[in-house]
């Protein structure tokens, strides 16, 4: 790798965001952010959800090519843009991580898990740390069903060999810290391969890699588990549920995230026939359920 990269910025206006984010990794890119005009960045959506503003700007960043012109050229025809719309910009390697990461930093979640970027460090001797930076996949913590779901993991997770299930994985951030918090195997299965690929590179920075498993179909993931973890959407949560009880062992328990206040009485009523659950944590307007499979 280069001493620096390029990064290619242009304001999305009517283009769909989806359609340009796929352009750009069709010519190479790296990464894709999606900026206002104050350049705050979206490090974490909620799943499925791409949040935008009136005016939002794309900026992706690739490794710097022979000829940025060009580049860009290519670009401006996939989305039918006029070429001087789209700006290019070296930027070295350090310059660009630190843009990357300077809203980033270490957070602790209840009393002992915390989540931590790979340039800082926490010094709490008892910590159980999970190293993660914002990546292309969904889960850093920051997000409030995020929060509420590593929180329920600090207060709830025993150090024994637990068997459990990430359904809906994003970064991998959930199934990280129930490994670090003691569990004997953690399955993992997203719709998004980009998903996959994230979990499995920060497992083996974690080295968890032996206990986490990463599915590339939800059919082949394990039943009887003791613990399943779903932060999705309300929706495919209530769609979801038979599938769930037949991954979940009598007794074991159920952690779902993603869904707001109003969603509640949905989601709860979709799960009565299996589990007991009721509400865990709030945050924003954001709920965790968590309950007992019958």
């Amino acid at each position: 790798m280069g001493s620096s990269h390029l990064t290619l910025t242009f304001d999305l206006g009517s283009l769909d965001p989806q359609a340009a984010e796929t352009a750009c990794f069709e010519l190479g890119a790296q990464a894709v952010t999606f900026v206002d005009a104050h350049d705050d960045p979206v490090l974490e959506p909620l799943p499925g959800e791409l949040r935008l503003w009136t005016q939002t700007r794309l900026r992706a960043l690739f490794e710097q090519p022979h000829d940025a012109g060009e580049l860009a050229r290519r670009l401006a025809a996939r989305l039918a843009l006029a070429t001087h719309l789209i700006r290019a910009e070296v930027v070295a390697d350090r310059a660009w991580e630190r843009e990357w990461l300077k809203d980033f930093h270490a957070v602790r979640f209840g009393t002992r898990l915390w989540v931590c970027p790979h340039h800082e460090q926490v010094v709490d001797t008892c910590a159980v740390v999970v190293k993660l930076d914002p990546g292309l996949a969904f889960g850093t913590g920051s997000h409030p069903s995020t929060a509420l779901c590593l929180e329920w993991l600090d207060a709830h997770m025993p150090r024994s060999p637990l068997r459990v299930i990430d359904y809906g994985c994003g970064s991998g951030v959930l199934a990280l810290a129930a490994a670090k918090l003691g569990a004997g195997q953690v399955d993992c299965f997203d719709i998004d391969p980009q998903a996959l690929a994230a979990t499995r590179e920060n497992a083996s920075a974690n080295d968890v890699g032996d206990l986490v498993r990463v599915h590339e179909a939800a059919a082949t993931l394990p039943r009887e588990v003791d613990l399943l973890l779903a932060n999705i959407l309300s929706q495919p949560l209530c769609a979801l549920a038979p599938q769930f009880a037949d991954r979940v062992a009598a007794g074991r328990r159920i952690v779902l995230a993603g869904l707001m206040q109003h969603e509640v009485s949905e989601v709860t009523a979709a799960y009565a026939a299996w589990f007991d659950v009721a509400v865990a944590g709030e945050r924003d307007e954001w709920v965790c359920l968590a309950g007992q499979r019958h």
